[in-house]
């Protein structure tokens, strides 16, 4: 999911913002903003950046097939359309 140390770090960020009579429940202000953020994060439908890389390099491998089986496609058609032309048309000794 998020790294951890990015949540330390705008945790921390957060913190630093505190005035200082305050800070002295820094430690527990900290600790209760990196529960929440972390449990809002988890609620989201996220990936980790490894995750989306991956998937999109496996999207772009299954186009490039797609386009291969697509120009094969076009090739075997080709190749069948002058047979089935021949078929359809009627024999003229048969008549």
């Amino acid at each position: 999911m998020l790294n951890p140390n990015k949540l330390e770090e705008l945790a921390k960020q957060i913190r630093e913002m505190v005035p200082s009579g305050i800070k002295s429940a820094g430690d527990e202000f900290e600790r209760r903003v990196k529960q929440l953020l972390q449990a809002k994060l988890n609620q989201l439908d996220m990936v980790s950046r490894d995750d989306f890389d991956v998937q999109a390099q496996v999207l772009l491998r299954t186009r490039e097939k797609l386009s291969d089986l697509e120009q094969r496609l076009s090739e075997v058609e080709a190749k069948l359309t002058p047979l089935t032309d021949e078929r359809s048309e009627p024999d003229q000794n048969e008549q």
